[in-house]
């Protein structure tokens, strides 16, 4: 009996990471997850497991390389095998500061996290998934990938370098049979858009809605049903693409 698939999730302990590693384990595939605090990985694995997957955890900076290596050695020693790699841990960095009043700590984060932890991570999990055959990759962006967006210059820099990792990676390892895409999320309701508009009925709140023409934030859930399709089969002619999940954001 062919055993299940492998896929390595990082920042998966909340949000967009945590929907798209239980769709994961629904399926039965085996799962490599990674965040940034050991707390969180007890009730993850009990949630992951309850879904019907075999999971395991570990605690990784993904701003740094080592973050990807303990990352990609854990699916590896644990299952002996890499099938899938959601590249999603992130931050939003501090989006209240215009281009004038930017910091190194702020720039230096967002991008350490945002666009070095993928690099980083597709260095390290292209060698592993060659070694299991082939498989896929899908990169969490942001429609900050595509458009500009005033007060969040670090993140939005982030996010295109993140489209372009995405498209030269596809390049570089379709021979392999590697697929690499990215998904594109709007404004997704998570603790990390809580940060940044705020609980409740908020005048930010009301804003980034209705950016939206579907007048709605989307849901964790419905951004993780885009990467299990860039991951399955289904999408198995597709590559060096970014599929935005974003309610008709970037048609205006």
């Amino acid at each position: 009996m062919k055993p299940a698939p492998v896929v390595l999730i990082t920042g998966a302990a909340a949000g967009i990471g945590k929907a798209a590693a239980l769709a994961f384990a629904r399926l039965g595939y085996r799962l490599a997850v990674t965040d940034l605090e050991a707390e969180s990985g007890p009730g993850l694995l009990a949630e992951l497991r309850a879904a019907g997957g075999d999971a395991r955890y570990v605690v990784a900076d993904h701003s740094k390389e080592a973050g990807a290596v303990l990352a990609v050695n854990l699916a590896m020693e644990a299952f002996g095998q890499l099938d899938v790699a959601i590249n999603n841990a992130g931050t939003e960095g501090n989006q209240t500061l215009t281009l004038e009043q930017q910091t190194d700590a702020n720039v230096r984060r967002t991008l350490s996290v945002n666009t070095e932890g993928v690099l980083w991570c597709l260095k390290h999990e292209i060698p592993a998934l060659r070694r299991s055959g082939g498989g896929a990759i899908v990169n969490v962006s942001s429609v900050a990938g595509h458009i500009g967006l005033e007060n969040c210059a670090a993140y939005v820099a982030s996010k295109h370098a993140v489209e372009g990792l995405t498209k030269a990676a596809a390049l570089e390892v379709a021979r392999h049979g590697i697929r690499v895409n990215a998904v594109a999320p709007g404004a997704i309701q998570t603790g990390m858009i809580d940060r940044i508009v705020g609980d409740g009925n908020t005048d930010a709140r009301r804003s980034i809605e209705g950016m939206h023409p579907l007048g709605r934030m989307g849901t964790p859930a419905e951004v993780a049903a885009a990467i299990l399709f860039l991951a399955s089969e289904e999408a198995s002619f597709i590559t060096g693409q970014s599929l935005a999940v974003d309610g008709g954001w970037l048609a205006r």
